[in-house]
């Protein structure tokens, strides 16, 4: 694919002339980091910035206080960019979604600019929660992801990465109820949820050499007891799991909780275990990958071979499960970070650096190149409406066929 239109001129134009509120957007969100669900500082800053720029915002997407939708122009073909802006307790922008939310404002900029010659619509969309609780899930399962044909972002890190292949990952709690008594008086009178948590950690350490490929255990205690003259009754702790995919995930939960399971029968305690939504594992859509791979060669950036950026590792996102209903991709751009990694205070700080702001005004026109592409290439577009036709068609005959069945209960329970 070549990058040589005018269209695509003036898309880096238009960041160009953005460069400075973009920055400053970027370091506001930053400066004030806010956890999962709780961004309303951030979606407030990046929805207002929308708003002024002529963007029609819909606050409170999908039943969440802090999602939002911001759209401009009226094209069939509607571009899809996620706003990331959650934080890390205690980290705060460790992960840079101030670079992510940045990135796709700049992106929506350029391409207002070009809505009408393009014929697409250019939808912003705020997703909360993507460290925990998984708010694209959320937005898609509520339908706000219907009104879209293809869907981006671009995600910082240590290295450029065109295509990343992000884990499937569940988050289980576990919680083990015993009985209290005195440490050294009565021992024998307790039962330790300390042993089963134990037992269960044991378990789970042990079975580690029978993992597939590509599954991962990580675990931290959350309540390990009270004081040490009590036998501890109640523990809990919290564990990601992934894997390569979903159906590696279910076989690797399957042992988990079979491990957690373990602890209890072992000392006599309770246990229950609660999960949050499954983030499913990245699928990207070639020609979104080969597009934005031609605008990032197009712009300098320091790419390597597929071969070794499958090689290189990764984490989990809840855009997969955008990913395996509609089309879209995910890069990763380098900052420069020095060495550092995701989710390290170091990296935090280089999400802030001018390497990391010279980053988020490529990965604007990267995207917003990328969009183009797919806007004037004639079967790619044709191939992303046909798709979105027949899935906007499928979540339509789904919501009427709920909303029957849900009236003809509520007749049977009034009868």
């Amino acid at each position: 694919m070549r990058i040589s239109s005018r269209i695509m001129r003036g898309c880096r134009e238009s960041v160009e002339r953005a460069e400075h509120e973009l920055i400053a957007l970027s370091r506001s969100i930053h400066a004030e980091p806010e956890t999962a669900f709780k961004e309303h500082r951030s979606a407030a800053k990046v929805s207002g910035l929308l708003r002024d720029e002529g963007f029609e915002v819909v606050p409170g997407a999908g039943g969440l206080d802090t999602a939002f939708t911001a759209r401009y122009g009226s094209g069939p073909l509607t571009v899809g960019l996620c706003a990331e802006y959650d934080a890390l307790p205690g980290l705060g922008h460790a992960c840079g979604h101030n670079i992510i939310a940045a990135s796709s404002v700049g992106a929506a900029l350029a391409l207002r600019d070009v809505a009408d010659d393009l014929g697409i619509t250019v939808m912003v969309l705020g997703t909360p929660a993507e460290e925990e609780g998984g708010g694209k899930i959320a937005m898609l399962e509520a339908g706000v992801f219907d009104e879209v044909s293809m869907a981006m972002l671009v995600h910082p890190a240590p290295e450029d990465n065109c295509a990343p292949r992000p884990l499937a990952l569940v988050e289980l709690e576990v919680r083990y109820t015993g009985r209290e008594s005195h440490s050294a008086l009565a021992p024998h009178l307790g039962v330790n949820a300390a042993d089963a948590l134990t037992v269960a950690e044991v378990a789970v350490g042990v079975g580690r050499q029978h993992f597939e490929p590509r599954q991962q255990v990580h675990g931290i205690v959350t309540r390990g007891g009270e004081v040490p003259n009590v036998v501890p009754a109640h523990t809990s702790a919290l564990y990601n799991l992934r894997a390569g995919d979903m159906e590696s995930l279910g076989r690797l939960e399957a042992r988990v909780r079979a491990c957690f399971e373990g602890g209890a029968v072992a000392t006599g305690c309770t246990h229950e275990v609660r999960s949050t939504p499954a983030y499913a594992e990245l699928a990207h859509d070639p020609f979104l990958v080969a597009a934005y791979r031609a605008a990032a060669t197009e712009l300098g950036r320091p790419l390597v071979s597929p071969e070794e950026e499958r090689a290189m590792p990764t984490g989990s996102t809840d855009m997969g499960n955008v990913s395996r209903v509609l089309p879209s991709v995910h890069p990763s751009i380098g900052i420069d970070s020095g060495g550092a990694v995701n989710h390290q205070p170091e990296f935090a700080r280089a999400c802030v650096a001018p390497a990391a702001d010279r980053a988020l005004l490529q990965a604007s026109v990267a995207l917003a190149w990328t969009a183009v592409q797919a806007a004037e290439d004639d079967q790619a577009r044709e191939r992303l409406l046909t798709a979105h036709a027949a899935r906007r068609d499928a979540g339509r005959t789904a919501r009427r066929d709920a909303g029957r069945t849900a009236r003809r209960d509520a007749g049977r329970t009034a009868g």
